[in-house]
């Protein structure tokens, strides 16, 4: 029987003294009938990001020849998936903050059939290092996001999240700079069910990170404001629709 088929991506943008430890960190059996490959997305690194990856035993690696910015990054990581033929993407962070060991278990609810679509959740879990701007920060954009769904969401910026194929497919990131909320905000308004899952998380000892405040709040609210005003099609709609073209393909192939 042919194995399914999980695929972990990681954005990355210049993280050559961590990315090598992400990956060494990626379990590859997390169940006897799923194989796992590794997926880079390098934004642009003028660094040895590449051959840092290449060496810990990335499989697939897409390089973007300049800096798009962390939501172009993801949006090519989960279509790429897709291309690889991936039943499961699962999304992590490569500034080695995030507990790659703990894939298996922010993927079982997908593959248990409970959820569509997961964040390792550092709120609901165990968190080291964090300082405490960098909480609000995160307390506040998650409430936002709570809000607007109108529905509990614990951690609402997670970089270690986890998808199904058709949340994989349909998923919309409508900017560059960023995806935590536009993503979250994108596939729950569509009828993918969510559930977070406790991690344990760790600041990060090499590197910085590309977020300032200002430039944040600059980019990710009018990019929320944006989403929250498009139309997007509900799943059932969207699985009625596809039917139906379907259908009328194979109409149409039976007149010829």
């Amino acid at each position: 029987m042919e194995k399914k088929k999980l695929v972990v991506f990681l954005p990355a943008h210049n993280e050559e003294q961590n990315i090598g430890k992400v990956i060494a960190r990626v379990p590859r059996n997390v169940h006897p009938d799923w194989q796992v490959e590794v997926l880079v997305i390098d934004d642009g690194s003028t660094d040895a990001t590449v051959r840092e990856a290449r060496a810990a035993g990335a499989e697939h690696v897409v390089s973007f020849p300049r800096n798009r910015g962390l939501g172009a990054a993801v949006r090519e990581g989960l279509a790429s998936c897709v291309r690889l033929g991936a039943d499961i993407g699962l999304m992590i962070d490569a500034d080695n903050e995030y507990p790659a060991e703990e894939i298996p278990n922010v993927v079982a609810p997908i593959m248990e059939g409970r959820a569509d679509y997961t964040m390792g959740s550092r709120f609901k879990g165990v968190i080291r290092g964090m300082k405490l701007h960098r909480r609000i920060g995160n307390y506040c954009f998650t409430l936002l996001q709570a809000m607007l769904l109108k529905r509990l969401i614990w951690d609402g910026q997670s970089g270690m999240r986890g998808f199904a194929r058709e949340a994989m497919e349909r998923a919309e990131i409508i900017h560059d700079y960023n995806y935590a909320q536009v993503l979250t905000l994108n596939l729950v308004r569509k009828g993918f069910v969510m559930e977070e899952v406790p991690i344990t998380y760790r600041v990060r000892v090499h590197g910085e990170s590309f977020i300032t405040f200002r430039k944040y709040v600059g980019n990710v609210l009018p990019a929320v404001w944006k989403e929250m005003r498009r139309p997007v099609g509900n799943k059932r709609q969207i699985q009625r629709s596809s039917a139906r073209q379907v259908v009328l393909e194979a109409g149409a192939n039976v007149r010829k």
